[in-house]
C-alpha cells in the first residue's frame, strides 16, 4: 500500500500542476508574482535600498524648504507601497501556510518515511494545493472506514 500511496501522489501531483501550467489562471500568475514578489520585499538589499530612500528625502528637505509637497511625496509613496505589499504578503503566507499543513497530514498519515513529493509543494498554485486537499480529505475519509470496520470486526 505504501508504494501504491507514494505512486498515486505522485501522480495526483503531476496531474495537479498539469491541469494548473495549462490553464494559464489568474491566480497561477498572481500565487508567481507573490511569491517573487516577497522574496524582493523581503531581501535584506530591499531594506537598504528603502534606508537609502529615506536619507535622500530627508536631505532634500532643505532643497524644497520642508514643503507639504514634499512631505506628501513620502506619505503617498510609502502607502501605496504598504497597501500594494500586505496584499502580495498575504497571498504568500496563505500558500505556505496551507501547503505546511498538508505536509504535516502527509507525515501523520504515512507513519513510515514520507512522500519526497511532498518536500517542496510550498512551491505550487492555490489551484494545485486545493487539489492535493482533496485527495487527503478522501484518504482521511477511507482511513476512518477502515477504522471503524476494523473495530467493528474485532469486538
Amino acid at each position: 500500500m505504501s508504494s501504491n500511496g507514494k505512486r498515486f501522489n505522485s501522480s495526483a501531483l503531476a496531474e495537479a500542476r498539469s491541469q494548473v501550467t495549462n490553464s494559464n489562471s489568474l491566480n497561477l500568475w498572481f500565487s508567481r508574482f507573490a511569491s517573487r514578489t516577497s522574496q524582493v520585499v523581503g531581501h535584506p538589499y530591499m531594506f537598504l535600498f528603502a534606508l537609502v530612500v529615506l536619507v535622500v528625502w530627508g536631505a532634500s528637505g532643505p532643497l524644497f524648504h520642508f514643503s507639504d509637497t514634499w512631505q506628501l511625496i513620502i506619505n503617498t509613496g510609502t502607502t501605496i507601497i504598504t497597501f500594494l505589499v500586505v496584499f502580495l504578503i498575504q497571498n504568500t503566507q496563505n500558500r505556505d501556510a496551507k501547503a505546511l499543513h498538508l505536509k504535516l497530514d502527509e507525515l501523520i498519515r504515512s507513519h513510515s518515511p514520507a512522500h519526497n513529493d511532498m518536500i517542496d509543494i510550498e512551491k505550487l498554485s492555490d489551484e494545485e494545493l486545493d487539489q492535493l486537499e482533496k485527495r487527503y480529505a478522501t484518504l482521511c475519509q477511507e482511513q476512518r472506514v477502515r477504522s471503524s470496520k476494523k473495530k467493528s470486526h474485532t469486538s
